[in-house]
Formats: C-alpha cells, sequence, structure tokens
C-alpha cells in the first residue's frame, strides 16, 4: 500500500457510492468539508474528528539552526506548522490491520 494517494477524486466518488449523492453533489460535498476544515485550522481552530484524529496549528519560534553541510549557524524564522493527532480509535485499527497481516 506504500506510494497510494487517495485524492480529492476518490473521495468524492466513495461520497458518491456510499451516500448515493450525485457525483457533482459529492464532489461540492467534500470540497466543503475540505474548506471549513482548512478555514478552521486558519484562525487557529482546533479540529476533532471523532475516531479520527486531530488537526491543530503550532507556533514554533524564532530558533537557530544549522547548515549540515557547512555547520555554518542560520535563523529559522517562526513559523506556524500544521499537526495531526490521530485518535485512539484510529491508532488501533491501523495496528489491528498491520497485526492481521504478519504471519505468526
Amino acid at each position: 500500500m506504500a506510494g497510494n494517494t487517495v485524492t480529492r477524486a476518490q473521495l468524492s466518488e466513495a461520497v458518491y457510492q456510499e451516500v448515493g449523492l450525485s457525483r457533482n453533489e459529492s464532489a461540492d460535498l467534500v470540497e466543503s468539508v475540505l474548506k471549513e476544515i482548512e478555514e478552521s485550522l486558519i484562525r487557529g481552530e482546533t479540529v476533532k474528528i471523532s475516531s479520527f484524529g486531530s488537526f491543530y496549528v503550532r507556533e514554533k519560534g524564532r530558533r537557530i539552526g544549522r547548515n549540515p553541510k557547512t555547520g555554518e549557524e542560520v535563523p529559522i524564522l517562526p513559523r506556524r506548522v500544521l499537526v495531526f493527532r490521530p485518535s485512539h480509535v484510529l491508532k488501533d485499527r491501523i495496528n489491528g490491520e498491520l497485526s492481521a497481516k504478519q504471519p505468526e
């Protein structure tokens, strides 16, 4: 499964198959959900999806880094980073799948 990527089109198709909306309505629904998540994160809000995980933005302060080739110190500017924290339910599902695939 490594190297496979789920696209917006595949998410829209899954909604179409599962919910029964038209393909256009399914695509619009997926876009709306992703847009709402994006806007919430931009506002600095935490997005919690039950049994899946939480997305939040973390502020990283200014610090000094080092160029690994030259050893020269370089300032790293403050920035915001997106963090995803999976729920225990998701972790258990992933680990259950992993242990089910391994021969004993």
